[in-house]
């Protein structure tokens, strides 16, 4: 019998706690390949590493996540893209999904809604956290 091949996830956040927090939470389900805290490094990991999902903040140093998953839909990469961030404003969720997210989940609601959103996008599928204002 062949074991399925584990959901391999590359986090892109610019603070040490979320990555540590987020890292802990996935590690039982998913195969977290890596962390990065820029979107320019996380370009380049997606590229080297290619992941499944790709975890990002939007706010990051050097390029932020809605310029950086932009030019991962440009140069047509595979992963599937579930921002998290603290940004709650519609504005931002419309942005995040233009550039090319399948999901989007609020930080506060990292430990509910994070495994749904990566489940959920790796079924073509999107997901929205329930606590964002439509």
């Amino acid at each position: 019998m062949e074991l399925m091949a584990r959901i391999r996830v590359l986090l892109a956040d610019d603070h040490e706690a979320i990555v540590a927090r987020v890292h802990e939470l996935l590690g039982r389900d998913f195969d977290v390949v890596g962390s990065v805290n820029n979107g320019q490094d996380a370009l380049a990991e997606v590229q080297r590493l290619d992941p499944d999902v790709l975890v990002t903040d939007i706010s990051m140093p050097v390029l932020d996540g809605l310029q950086a998953v932009s030019m991962l839909r440009s140069a047509n990469l595979r992963a599937k893209v579930v921002f998290l961030t603290v940004h709650r404003d519609q504005d931002f969720v419309v942005a995040a999904f233009s550039a090319g997210a399948s999901g989007y989940v609020a930080k506060s609601d990292v430990t509910t809604d994070l495994v749904p959103a990566i489940r959920e996008a790796l079924q073509g599928r999107t997901y929205v956290s329930q606590s964002i204002p439509s």
